[in-house]
């Protein structure tokens, strides 16, 4: 449950960070347009000052909301940011106001972050505000009812920040369903086709190795001298952990991830790894929430990694770092067993994996020494989620 909640947080993190950046663009447009309507048309008697005061209120307002977008206030702050606009329309006199479209970059955080129907009534609310104040900015003719261009033009002031909100309401509303929609395609296909390799893996490689381990163990060892003693031994063995490397892959490709964290499914698995007795395993941090399929491949990169750490490293201690940086997510399985012998790094069909998940990602993976130079140290640079569908 909690891995879900933090599952949706992030979502709405990611999902807010998209429409400040609309947010950030209009507003500067509307502050910009603003202040060259008040230098080159008189508006009032203090256009110098309001000019002075929208430059600078518009990088104030965007800091404060940046650093209150995700707190459980940041509806009141998104009220106080409507009523500043309002009042440079109302200090500008008159209701067709230069800060006409700053004021409606004021919609679109809560027409975006609220429910459908809040957000719509987020911007009737915003109307009737602007109507009381075009009604105290006396500016309003008296003939207005009667007048077709005054009335259409008041009828338009008043309706457009419904039509804004609506529209940005919406429009949130079927990203998040083509995002929920693509990620369950994703969630789909990735199940499929990790069906269609647990099935070959069993039915067929798993049935090949298994019978050749059984000719293999009717072999007669008399018939072998000293030498060949010992390699039917090495056959047998490599045969018996062949066997164990394709139940333990066919487990894990029949256990789906289904949007799990994956610092989650990781932490599950080393908990696995622990019982045997042979490493300590410490997971430290978190990580972002990830899309699907990068989610996938990340955490089959940091399992096979922890498989082969306390299969073959002979470690005490294995240690999985997770964190979040700017330019995306990182892992780093460090163990401080015997290192990789050079000439293992190319040959390796796990490697060789390893490496191939993390080109589908258009992840950085770098296999080296781990802290200090000894044991093995698996690094995993993970593309940023908001540049991934």
């Amino acid at each position: 449950m909690t891995g879900r909640r933090r599952e949706l947080s992030t979502l709405r993190t990611l999902r807010q960070h998209r429409w400040f950046a609309l947010l950030s663009m209009t507003r500067v447009v509307g502050a910009l347009l603003a202040v060259a309507l008040l230098l080159v048309h008189r508006v009032t008697h203090d256009d110098p000052l309001l000019a002075v005061i929208t430059a600078l209120w518009t990088p104030i307002s965007l800091l404060a909301l940046r650093q209150t977008e995700d707190a459980e206030w940041a509806p009141a702050v998104w009220a106080l940011d409507a009523l500043a606009a309002l009042g440079l329309v109302l200090a500008g006199g008159d209701w067709r106001s230069p800060f006409y479209v700053f004021a409606l970059t004021t919609l679109i955080l809560p027409a975006t972050a609220l429910p459908w129907r809040t957000a719509v009534a987020w911007g009737l609310g915003f109307s009737g505000l602007y109507g009381v104040v075009a009604l105290l900015t006396q500016k309003l003719p008296v003939d207005t009812l009667t007048n077709t261009i005054r009335l259409e033009t008041l009828a338009t002031h008043l309706f457009v920040p419904v039509v804004v909100t609506t529209t940005l309401a919406y429009s949130s509303v079927l990203l998040e369903r083509l995002r929920a929609a693509r990620g369950q395609s994703e969630r789909l296909a990735l199940q499929s086709e990790r069906q269609r390799i647990a099935w070959e893996l069993h039915d067929s490689a798993k049935q090949r190795v298994h019978a050749a381990h059984l000719m293999v163990s009717a072999l007669d060892p008399r018939g072998f001298d000293h030498q060949g003693h010992d390699l039917l031994g090495g056959a047998l063995s490599e045969l018996r952990a062949a066997t164990a490397d394709m139940e333990t892959s066919v487990a894990e490709l029949r256990t789906p991830l289904d949007g799990r964290p994956v610092d989650e499914l990781l932490r599950e698995r080393a908990a696995e790894l622990t019982l045997s007795g042979l490493a300590r395993i410490d997971v430290l941090g978190r990580l972002p929430l990830l899309p699907p399929l990068v989610a996938a491949h990340a955490y089959r990169i940091a399992a096979e990694a922890l498989t082969n750490a306390v299969r073959h490293a002979a470690c005490t201690k294995i240690t999985v770092t997770l964190g979040d940086a700017p330019e995306g997510a990182r892992l780093e399985i460090a163990d401080d067993g015997v290192g990789m012998p050079p000439g293992d790094r190319p040959s390796g069909h796990g490697l060789r994996s390893m490496h191939g998940r993390a080109e589908t990602i258009g992840a950085q993976l770098h296999i080296g020494p781990g802290p200090g130079g000894r044991g093995t140290s698996v690094a995993l640079a993970l593309p940023h989620p908001g540049g991934t569908p």
